[in-house]
């Protein structure tokens, strides 16, 4: 069984949270008994988190060995200029070693729901959006690049992993996909 879930803000990665229970969990969204997260996505980011009770395909996914492309839709602090595309497409040099080169491009303000709490609003602060595209998966890994190039990520939502797309869910639901 493989799993799309539309994982909301502020909720953890698994159906338990032994370090602070008053996190929000996996538990309260009435998925199939035997699943897990195939991957993790961070506590505050949104969007597609795959779910399966198949060990081998949760491997498949994961390992970055198979180069599984990840696309995020991310809203930076700032307004990108070329320079700092140029630099997330080369890869850029984090604590822990340079990031395989990225896809990126400034996109419009994507048709997304609201988000709960809203993004912090600074009139004197542009913001703008990007996405990018990754193959990947260290921990924290876009918001770090981001910052590394002077952009700091106020939001940020994983639309596709592979071929497996967010499509219309919304946050909370979950649907069967394809495990091919």
């Amino acid at each position: 069984m493989l799993i799309a879930f539309n994982k909301p803000f502020n909720v953890l990665c698994q159906f338990t949270d032994r370090s602070t229970p008053t996190r929000r969990t996996l538990a309260e969204f009435d998925l199939p008994a035997g699943v897990y997260a195939a991957g993790r996505l961070d506590f505050d980011s949104e969007g597609l988190l795959l779910l399966t009770d198949d060990g081998a395909l949760a491997h498949r996914l994961t390992d970055p060995r198979h180069k599984l492309s990840k696309t995020y839709w991310v809203q930076v602090e700032g307004t990108p200029q070329d320079a700092q595309l140029v630099a997330l497409r080369q890869g850029v040099l984090l604590n822990d070693g340079r990031t395989l080169p990225a896809q990126v491009r400034r996109i419009e303000t994507p048709p997304l729901w609201p988000r709960d709490p809203p993004v912090r609003f600074r009139k004197t602060v542009p913001d703008a959006w990007i996405e990018l595209l990754i193959h990947e998966g260290r921990n924290r890994q876009v918001r770090r690049m981001t910052a590394a190039v002077g952009l700091p990520t106020l939001r940020l939502v994983r639309v596709a992993i592979g071929k497996h797309t967010l499509q219309d869910l919304q946050p909370g639901q979950w649907r069967g996909v394809d495990k091919q």
